[in-house]
């Protein structure tokens, strides 16, 4: 009986972990929510049909200006997504020497 019931339960949670996963909530957002979203991003400055060109970024700075409105960032947890990255660019770490590469002497 033990043995039966061990297949059965992996099966199971197996089944049931991608339903538990499901990181959204199910609340509705309602068309005047919407609306009046959109109306805050166009009083901080946003223009939906200037967008083509520059999406995430003028998207993004309008959305950081409406939070600021709001004083979301003194009730919000984490850090300021504001900043840059440089992955994956090469370090210079002096003049390039064709005599002395990795590979000199082999």
């Amino acid at each position: 009986m033990i043995k039966s019931l061990i297949p059965a339960v992996v099966i199971a949670s197996a089944l049931a972990a991608p339903a538990l996963a499901f990181a959204q909530d199910n609340t509705q957002v309602t068309r005047s929510a919407v609306k009046s979203d959109l109306q805050q991003m166009e009083q901080a400055g946003y223009t939906p049909a200037e967008d083509r060109t520059t999406y995430p970024a003028k998207t993004q700075a309008a959305e950081q200006r409406v939070q600021d409105e709001r004083g979301v960032a003194a009730t919000s947890y984490g850090p300021s997504m504001s900043g840059t990255s440089a992955s994956g660019i090469r370090a210079q770490t002096g003049p390039s020497d064709s005599n002395h590469t990795i590979y000199f002497g082999h």
